[in-house]
């Protein structure tokens, strides 16, 4: 590797795969160049979590990265690490940087069926990675009187918008977007959607939210007229505009093989569902494309805490390592790709389909056992299937 890729380690049982995958199936075979950064919990906390912010300019100067998954704290947390204070998400705060769009794909196999009957092929999730409620201000209200949003211009001017009068306690959140990673979410969409030739969907609820929401679609129509509609009619694909509600029957309904863009929250929310009911939430990949040129590649899941505590009592666990594997598999691709180094590209298209086949062969965990249509499957612990797919790479 003549250039380096950014390493974001992360926390509890994926922070136990990613050594393990590392030991196993990458620096046995590729003379890894990564420049580290610890996104455990512990050093975050050490750091005021300067060390997010160094790892996503890092990601600016190299361009790839690769990220385990991380804790986002909450107040049992705060207890359990004795924070000092309430750390915002990581992937937040890293997308926020990098302006960019996080594409999600289920990751297909023989013997793992969607639960969706016609499902036949990976719906992508295009999820917007800026703002909304990843980058809002929240204000605990703690009796009677006036919630306000208040706009002050350049000149000192000011427009004033009654949020409501509270005649008791209660909460408020105030969220915000910009127009320009609005557009650049719409120009990555339509571009991915070229690049795959598959058609795009977008959703939002302009009905109810006629300024905030509405923005969003009269954004992504104009870019689309302007700049993409030819281009798409040449590709034979198409991009559409309906109200989320709408978009959630018909993606229930569709067969799959489309890209659906969704704001930030929708995307959160929805890639979890269409990857569960493909199979496994450890069963999907995740990219974060920003409009410079910028990859960011991760686990679309949790830290995944249950098996942690397990592990740490010393009992077995069979914890699905295929997203985690995947995320290191496209960064090299990727950086494979962008320093023309086609071994390196080779290497990830072959730890892919070992993956792959291992599963198919009827070796997996626990989570894949019980859903595979496969029969007298052999059930692995978390080590022994990252094995398994070591003796299948040496193949």
């Amino acid at each position: 590797m003549a250039t380096p890729i950014v390493e974001m380690d992360g926390d509890e049982m994926t922070r136990i795969l990613w050594k393990m995958i590392k030991e196993e199936l990458l620096e046995p075979f590729v003379e890894l160049n990564t420049e580290y950064y610890d996104l455990g919990l512990e050093h975050r906390n050490e750091t005021d979590d300067q060390v997010t912010v160094d790892s996503a300019n890092a990601t600016k100067k190299y361009g790839v990265a690769v990220k385990c998954a991380t804790i986002t704290p909450n107040a049992a947390r705060m207890d359990e690490y004795d924070l000092k204070e309430m750390w915002k998400s990581p992937n937040g705060t890293i997308r926020a940087m990098l302006d960019g769009t996080v594409f999600r794909t289920p990751i297909i196999v023989k013997g793992i069926e969607p639960c969706v009957k016609n499902w036949k092929k990976p719906i992508t999730i295009a999820r917007h990675a800026y703002g909304d409620v990843y980058k809002n201000t929240e204000l605990v209200i703690p009796g009677p009187g006036t919630v306000e949003l208040v706009y002050t211009a350049a000149d000192g001017s000011e427009t004033r918008e009654k949020v409501m009068d509270f005649k008791g306690p209660g909460i408020a959140q105030g969220i915000h977007n910009l127009d320009g990673s609005i557009e650049s979410f719409a120009r990555s969409c339509f571009n991915y959607a070229l690049d795959l030739k598959q058609d795009l969907w977008f959703a939002t609820k302009d009905t109810i939210s006629k300024k905030y929401d509405h923005t969003f679609k009269d954004i992504f129509q104009s870019i689309y007229e302007e700049e993409y509609k030819e281009k798409f009619e040449t590709a034979g694909i198409t991009y559409f505009y309906t109200l989320i509600d709408d978009a959630v029957a018909r993606v229930m309904k569709a067969e799959g093989g489309f890209i659906w863009a969704c704001k930030n929250y929708d995307g959160d929310v929805f890639s979890d569902m269409v990857s569960s009911a493909f199979g496994s939430l450890a069963m999907m990949t995740s990219v974060l494309v920003s409009p410079q040129g910028y990859y960011e590649y991760e686990a679309a899941h949790g830290t995944v805490q249950r098996h942690y505590y397990k592990h740490l009592k010393g009992e077995e666990t069979s914890t699905n390592s295929v997203a985690t594997i995947f995320a290191w598999s496209g960064a090299l691709r990727k950086r494979g790709e962008l320093d023309g180094n086609q071994e390196l590209m080779a290497f990830a298209d072959k730890l892919e389909k070992a993956t792959i086949d291992t599963i198919e062969s009827g070796k997996m965990t626990k989570d894949l056992a019980l859903i595979t249509t496969l029969e007298n499957v052999t059930v692995l612990n978390s080590a022994d299937f990252i094995k398994a797919i070591r003796a299948e790479l040496e193949k």
